[in-house]
Order: structure tokens, then sequence, then C-alpha cells
């Protein structure tokens, strides 16, 4: 039996998992002040205080829930696709200046936001915002807008959109309720989906690809340096990588291959 480790002090991701939480939990809980910060050094938190703690770590579970939040792109086609509008990041801008929307904490220097929070917003509130933006425009999305809307890739809506015979104005926009219906016909839903993973397993293909050159490049420039043929052996760094991204390639390709339940 591996041997218990005794702890009389704990570095982040000790105390994290101490407290049974994630890295960015463990942040959020410290920036909101629901986790007590290191009492030694400033650096490390004491075997008593990670005990007390324990509680404090539940309340950040309950507050915060379990999913990472989300930066100001991704809000907003989560929106976009929860509303069937084209709601962009400026908009997610306006709802947290008008107390709609909390900013929970940040990332590189960029606001992020629950995804829970995001789901509870009115979709009227969403809408205003949206409207107060296009004025005279919010009946009618631009491709790029009615991309954000679907959730397609770009190529997929504007083949679909000639194929249906989608009418574009003047400014190249799209009649909104057109696009909105799109999004409600479930046999073009099933037929995109399939596209999209035809599309993803052709990329993730191309990186296993990719990979695969990279370790046998590095497997000739050992053999070389074995050899002889070589003054200096191959940097283990773009191996380490290439394994890496083998590894997720291949994981993904097995998940895309299983039958869908």
């Amino acid at each position: 039996m591996p041997a218990q480790i005794n702890r009389t002090q704990y570095g982040a991701n000790q105390f994290a998992e101490h407290l049974g939480l994630t890295r960015w939990q463990l942040r959020v809980g410290l920036e909101h002040g629901i986790l007590p910060g290191p009492d030694l050094n400033g650096e490390r938190w004491s075997a008593d205080l990670a005990d007390d703690s324990r509680e404090a770590g539940r309340e950040v579970i309950a507050r915060f829930g379990e999913e990472p939040p989300i930066g100001s792109a991704r809000a907003a086609a989560r929106l976009a696709a929860r509303v069937s509008l084209d709601v962009e990041r400026r908009d997610i801008e306006v709802l947290v200046a008008e107390g709609a929307l909390t900013v929970v904490s940040s990332f590189r220097g960029h606001p992020v936001y629950l995804v829970r929070d995001l789901d509870r917003l009115d979709p009227e509130t969403v809408r205003t915002v949206v409207a107060a933006r296009k004025g005279p425009l919010t009946g009618t999305v631009d491709a790029g807008g009615a991309v954000t809307i679907l959730g397609w890739p770009r190529r997929t809506f504007d083949r679909i959109a000639s194929e249906r015979g989608l009418k574009a104005d003047q400014l190249g926009r799209y009649a909104l309720s057109d696009v909105q219906a799109l999004r409600t016909d479930e046999a073009l839903a099933k037929e995109v989906a399939e596209e999209k993973r035809s599309l993803t397993l052709a990329r993730t293909r191309r990186s296993e690809e990719h990979a695969e050159d990279v370790i046998r490049a590095w497997v000739l420039r050992c053999s070389a340096y074995v050899d002889g043929d070589a003054d200096q052996p191959p940097d283990l760094g773009p191996l380490s990588r290439a394994l890496r991204t083998l590894d997720t390639a291949r994981t993904e390709i097995n998940a895309q291959d299983q039958p869908a339940a």
C-alpha cells in the first residue's frame, strides 16, 4: 500500500484538492473572500486552516457551481443559441452595465461569467439589449450573425442559404425569421450535426497525421545520433508535444467513431 501522506501544510494545488475544488474554484473563492488566504509565508495553508476551510469549500461549490466560467465571446454565442438572436460581445458588456449579469472573475485580464448566470438571464432582457444595438436592423442579420445564431460553420450556412434560396438584401443581410426557421428544422439540424462531426473528424485526423510525422522524424534523428551520424541528440520537447497531441487526437477519433446513443 502506498504510504499515507501526513501533511502539515498545503500549496495551492493541494489546498484545492483537500477541499474538493478545482483551481478556478479556488481562485474565485479567494477573490470573493469565501476562502481564507494562505497563513504560512503568504504562500501555503497550514493543516489546521485547511481543515477549518472545508465548509467554505462547500460554499464555493454551492455559490459558483462546477462548470468553469467563460469569456465574453463564448457567453455571447451561448446566449445567441438560446434566444435565436445575433448576440455580440458588446451586448454582454451592456448586460453587465445594466446589472443583469455579473462578472464573476477575470482570466488574462478579461472578464468571465458563470454559465448558469447566463442561462438564468431573462430572454426578453437579452432581446431588448440586442434590439437597442441594432435599431432598424433588428429584423435582419448578416452571415456572421446567422452563423452565431445557428452555431454552424460559415461555409455550411453559405451552402444551405444557397440551396434554400435565402435572399439577402442590398446590405447583404438575411431576414432574421428565415435564419430562425433554419434553426427549428430538425432534419436540417441532423444533417448539419453530421457535417460538423465529419469536419471535426477530418481536422483531428490531420492533427494525428502531423503528430505521427513529427514522431517519426524524431526517431530518425535519434537513430542518426545513436549511429554516430549526428553530433547532437534531438530535443525531447517536440517529441513530448507530439505524443500529447497524438494521444488527444486518437482519443477524440475513438470517441467520434462510437455509434451515437
